[in-house]
């Protein structure tokens, strides 16, 4: 039998005749082909909705100051809690979120005043407080959600509203004449309260001058003429005749408006001269280095406008404008009250979990909501409004997050974003990418730099729709 058809290719022991290498392999073929490639690719990349959504105002001076109408009404904060075991207690400092009690320097007396709350625990049904009883207790809500239910018209009962976590209410008796409770308040889950008698309260006002002061002043603001919102208000007359002597008025400001300074999110790139010199074809190493890093910035300017304490929107949102849900998951009345909260409502935005909580809930009853066109993308919409999706909206314990609803704009006197252009060796508008020189292991460095804010120009520009819970009900 003659062998040259075996040429060139070695017999592999214990190798069948059929299974040889009769052409080139693969692996040996593509050391001399150029391979085709991908440009970097990067997973933490979002929509980033609200950096492309939010009107940008330019700040030139690196601090927005935001002027507004001399405001009586003092907002009402959330009070927060220490658990050890089953023992609840408030942590004495936010009990200046009580309205009286703002601005109270005596830290103290408002230990003491904390170790006066006794613990209450509530079950489902429980009536806590009855419509026209004395107000002689001061509630706190440190766990569960309580129901505020007054008289209809026709003598039934109607849900105001709900109180949960950090809420407090009976500290209106200072401002009421009668001092009896207008609603009733009904435990809507299982939770604890902490439960302060006046008189306690009294005893402690009676022997601190500075807490007597501080009453005096919040009841004197009280009874300050102020408009629906608690401002100050703007004297008119209307409907008169004849030569009707017309009231003097003058519009008051703040005296302390408040200020935002631009906070910046920063980076130091480092590309040895190596890589940047022998490895930049096909695809510039620098520039992708660059590109991957500014969207990663991009994405943090996005979590800190979210969720940073000094300026981010959901930590800033006034607590009159934060509502919880009526039954856990967001319903569209929920989402209802959330959009009459303000006027000119641009946008909903809500954590991709909550967005299909949603329509779970939407398609319970049969709902099922046009989607609206936005920068060329369709959405999901309720009532013609987007509600545009944010993985930096926190989910707590894995169960519950909150929907945002905004007002967007200067001329709206809604929700805006700062920033200052026209940094040296600025890259895009507000980031600055600067040439910070050559190390003596040759390593080049680039410090990439974001500067940013955000503001809420007036108090219902934005609203917050608390304790979402996204979880998939199975009954």
């Amino acid at each position: 039998m003659s062998t040259e058809a075996n040429v060139g290719i070695p017999a592999q022991e214990g190798q069948p005749q059929s299974a040889r290498q009769s052409s080139l392999s693969v692996a040996g073929a593509r050391n001399l082909a150029t391979t085709t490639k991908s440009a970097p690719q990067m997973q933490e990349i979002s929509s980033r909705w609200l950096l492309r959504m939010l009107p940008w105002a330019e700040v030139s001076g690196g601090t927005y100051r935001v002027n507004r109408r001399l405001s009586y009404a003092v907002g009402r904060g959330r009070v927060s809690f220490v658990k050890t075991g089953s023992r609840v207690r408030v942590v004495p400092p936010t009990l200046r979120e009580v309205p009286v009690l703002r601005g109270f320097e005596d830290d103290a007396l408002l230990e003491e005043l904390a170790g006066r709350f006794a613990q209450r625990d509530f079950a489902p049904g429980d009536l806590l407080v009855e419509e026209g009883g004395a107000i002689d207790e001061v509630f706190l809500i440190a766990h569960g959600k309580v129901d505020k239910v007054g008289t209809g018209r026709y003598g039934d009962s109607t849900v105001l509203g709900v109180f949960a976590d950090g809420d407090h209410i009976g500290d209106e008796a200072l401002t009421q004449a009668d001092g009896t409770w207008s609603y009733s308040v009904r435990a809507a889950t299982s939770g604890t309260a902490l439960v302060l008698p006046w008189p306690a309260f009294q005893e402690l006002a009676d022997r601190s001058e500075a807490l007597r002061d501080r009453i005096l002043d919040y009841l004197a603001d009280s009874r300050q003429p102020q408009g629906r919102k608690g401002e100050a208000e703007i004297r008119m007359s209307a409907g008169h005749e004849g030569e009707y002597e017309l009231p003097g008025a003058f519009v008051d400001y703040e005296l302390e408006p408040r200020e935002y300074e631009l906070s910046v999110a920063q980076t130091v790139l480092k590309i040895h001269t190596r890589v940047a010199d022998l490895y930049n074809k096909p695809m510039n190493q620098t520039e992708h280095q660059l590109r991957l890093t500014i969207e990663a910035l991009r994405e943090r300017q996005e979590h800190e406008l979210i969720n940073n304490p000094e300026f981010g929107l959901l930590e800033n949102a006034e607590y009159s404008q934060r509502i919880q849900t009526h039954s856990g998951p967001p319903t569209p009345d929920d989402m209802d009250e959330l959009l009459s909260r303000r006027r000119g409502t641009k946008f909903y935005l809500a954590h991709p979990k909550a967005v299909a909580a949603f329509g779970r809930e939407c398609n319970k009853r049969g709902l099922y909501p046009k989607p609206v066109e936005v920068q060329g993308r369709t959405v999901p919409a309720w009532r013609g409004v987007p509600i545009l999706t944010c993985n930096k909206i926190p989910i707590l314990g894995g169960q519950t997050t909150s929907i945002l609803a905004m007002r967007t704009g200067e001329d709206k006197q809604g929700v805006i974003g700062l920033h200052q252009t026209g940094l040296p060796d600025e890259y895009e508008p507000g980031l600055s990418v600067r040439f910070m020189g050559i190390d003596e292991k040759a390593i080049i460095s680039y410090l990439v730099s974001a500067y940013y804010s955000a503001a809420i120009l007036v108090p219902d520009a934005i609203g917050v729709l608390e304790n979402v819970v996204i979880g998939q009900s199975y009954s």
